[in-house]
């Protein structure tokens, strides 16, 4: 006979085909009749942690629902989510959650465990994404799955107790900045024009790509020495727009230095609506196209590597470093809400390093 257990626990007893079994009440029906729910496992100890487990899950409300998948899940999350970033970001988030759902897209929202995020994490890994990829890809299922854990509908976020993915090999950095000798080749033979005036303004005022490409005649003083920052370019959907600047820190007044105020007024007195504008529109212009120019300015100038348009403003933020001047005003001038922002833009110039030990031969004199 099944042996009866104590304090509501139901009855457990191992069947004829070695597995144990405990049936608990959990109540009555509508005709009056109990209502019994039994669990099953190979040993005693983990058909009692099944039912502990389910009673946990039971008393804190958690709404069981198995054939809640986690594509359904992150498609509700996704849409609730909206209005919390900029238009362009939240349009972004689509390309991360297409991945994440063509892993787990129809995986049972609580059948999701830590092992299984950690196994798709380091097989990203294995197939060469790069690190800021891999950590989107984790950051975006944790919020999923914290939403999910908020909703009661799992016990726990496997995300947080997922181990954090190991790199198992340095990557290069496309974070990087132009050294002094490239700086001064882009000065010198850059064209007279557009895109030439574009880069070396880059290079003076540390802007953002979307920056400038919202830029109006009224943004530049009539002398050039200032720029005012208070719209930027968003990609929505596919569709530049304007929009306002990254963060509210990003608004914010750059004075541009005396050797870059000719570029400056060329950009002024040579724009339409907008210094950078779609010549069939009269609009402005998509970054892509805006980095498709740059790159072939470069690469027709030669003798300067190829980097992103936006390590233009790693440059100035490392150049500025290289003078001496305050990381805080650092910030203000590149519009960085945390300071640990202007740090990671750094990047310390070899002759820097250089001038810096060398004040070691001090000590041995």
């Amino acid at each position: 006979m099944p042996k009866r257990r104590s304090n509501g626990e139901g009855s457990l007893h191992k069947r004829k085909n070695g597995l144990w079994e405990c049936t608990i009440m959990l109540g009555y029906q509508e005709d009056g009749r109990r209502k019994y729910k039994s669990f099953y496992a190979r040993t005693q100890k983990e058909v009692k942690e099944k039912v502990a487990n389910f009673k946990q899950e039971q008393a804190s409300g958690l709404k069981l629902d198995k054939t809640l998948t986690f594509s359904d899940w992150a498609d509700e999350w996704y849409k609730n989510y909206e209005g919390q970033v900029s238009a362009s970001t939240y349009d972004n988030y689509r390309y991360t959650i297409k991945l994440l759902k063509d892993e787990f897209g129809e995986k049972p929202l609580m059948d999701i465990k830590p092992v299984h995020v950690e196994s798709y994490l380091k097989r990203m890994v294995k197939e060469g994404r790069s690190h800021s990829s891999i950590a989107k890809l984790r950051g975006m299922m944790f919020q999923i799955m914290k939403k999910a854990a908020a909703n009661d509908l799992i016990r726990k976020n496997p995300v947080e107790f997922a181990d954090k993915t190991k790199m198992t090999k340095k990557q290069e950095s496309s974070k990087d900045s132009f050294t002094a000798k490239e700086i001064q080749r882009m000065m010198l033979f850059l064209p007279d024009n557009r895109i030439g005036h574009s880069i070396r303004l880059l290079l003076g005022t540390g802007m953002r790509t979307q920056e400038l490409l919202a830029l109006e005649p009224r943004h530049i003083a009539e002398d050039g020495s200032s720029i005012k920052i208070e719209q930027a370019v968003t990609m929505v959907k596919g569709t530049p727009q304007i929009g306002p600047p990254k963060t509210q820190t990003s608004y914010r007044e750059i004075p541009v230095p005396e050797k870059f105020r000719p570029s400056a007024l060329f950009l002024r007195n040579t724009a339409m609506r907008y210094v950078w504008y779609a010549q069939r529109s009269g609009r402005f212009c998509n970054p892509s196209s805006f980095r498709k120019q740059y790159k072939t300015a470069l690469e027709e100038l030669g003798d300067v590597r190829i980097l992103s348009p936006h390590c233009c403003r790693h440059t100035y933020v490392s150049q500025l470093q290289a003078q001496g001047v305050p990381l805080e005003t650092i910030q203000a001038l590149a519009g960085h809400t945390e300071i640990d922002m202007t740090q990671h833009y750094l990047h310390v110039q070899p002759e820097v390093k250089n001038a810096a030990v060398a004040l070691l031969n001090q000590l041995a004199s």
